[in-house]
């Protein structure tokens, strides 16, 4: 591929992060096994075709997409200023700790497991299930703490509810918060994340946007079971899909280049475990660059969706 993955700005960290960033929790076997060989093969054919960007957490698969994703970027054999690296803390498999004292311990962790000296951004992991307040007062001061030790170059949150985000950056200085990843939010079935944009902007906030498929919505499989989706989200999402299938359309390409045309979302994470979806999602950057979306068919599913627009589901504890 001649053509470039695009570079965006993130925020004001002065990170050049891919448009399409590469989300390892598949590398921690959460959707099916993944072999070391092949993990180390998809990594590095991501890193090749110009993604940059690499996000991770303790609790993807209990601490393996972490030890599989080091071992992987070890086998790169290229300098650390070469890519850049997200983890997160406080959500862990045995549960939610957001003390300082666990925030602490888990940087540690963490970078033990990557085999790095530090991460280039550190995320408080789905803060909705915390005491936002306590977040506020004792998570992110540790949090700044070891953004001043060296261990992590930028701090961010990241959650499912949109207004997570209003409530703790109105409480903290500006500047304090560096980056936030939002998810499920930034879709052909849900934009309310663009609504939010320009307040993050005037907090100068870089936006991280995952899951642009709404965690398997919007594709021809459908979700897992466990989705927690209204079955009438369900229903119109499956309706879209199969009419996109019966034009000769994938709606997981549709939907991740829907997902990449905002320009003020740095960086679009989708979950990748192998080199055939590595080629795949970064084919279809290049085309939305190249040719730009597939207006019509998205006018079609668009209105396929229109009745269930906007619409989510609930995520953590009721902070009203």
């Amino acid at each position: 591929m001649a053509a470039k993955l695009e570079r965006r700005e993130l925020g004001k960290t002065g990170l050049k992060v891919s448009c399409v960033g590469f989300g390892a929790s598949p590398l921690g076997n959460v959707f099916g096994p993944v072999s070391e060989d092949v993990a180390i093969a998809t990594v590095s054919s991501a890193f090749s075709l110009g993604i940059n960007f690499f996000d991770t957490s303790p609790y993807y698969g209990g601490t393996l997409s972490e030890k599989v994703l080091g071992k992987c970027l070890k086998a790169l054999e290229v300098p650390r200023n070469e890519y850049i690296v997200a983890t997160k803390c406080g959500r862990y498999v045995e549960g939610f700790d957001f003390s300082a004292e666990r925030i602490t311990r888990s940087i540690d962790e963490s970078l033990d497991r990557l085999q790095l000296d530090y991460v280039d951004i550190l995320q408080c992991h789905d803060i909705e299930f915390g005491s936002l307040d306590q977040i506020v007062n004792e998570t992110i001061p540790a949090l700044k703490k070891i953004k001043e030790s060296g261990k992590a170059r930028f701090i961010g949150i990241t959650g499912l509810p949109l207004d997570i985000y209003t409530y703790v950056l109105d409480r903290v200085l500006p500047g304090t918060i560096d980056v936030i990843l939002s998810y499920c939010h930034h879709c052909i079935n849900d934009s309310t994340l663009e609504e939010l944009l320009p307040y993050l902007k005037s907090k100068g906030v870089g936006v991280i946007n995952a899951s642009p498929l709404s965690m398997g919505l919007l594709t021809e499989n459908g979700p897992p079971d466990w989705h927690p989706a209204s079955p009438e989200l369900k229903a119109a999402c499956k309706a879209a899909a199969t009419y996109c299938k019966e034009n000769g359309k994938n709606i997981s390409k549709l939907a991740l280049q829907y997902s990449l045309s905002h320009k003020d979302i740095s960086s679009v994470l989708v979950g990748m475990n192998s080199v055939r979806q590595v080629e795949e999602n970064v084919g279809a950057a290049l085309e939305l660059a190249d040719v730009g979306k597939d207006e019509k068919v998205l006018a079609k599913i668009e209105a396929i969706l229109k009745p269930i627009k906007n619409q989510t589901w609930p995520s953590g504890i009721n902070h009203s």
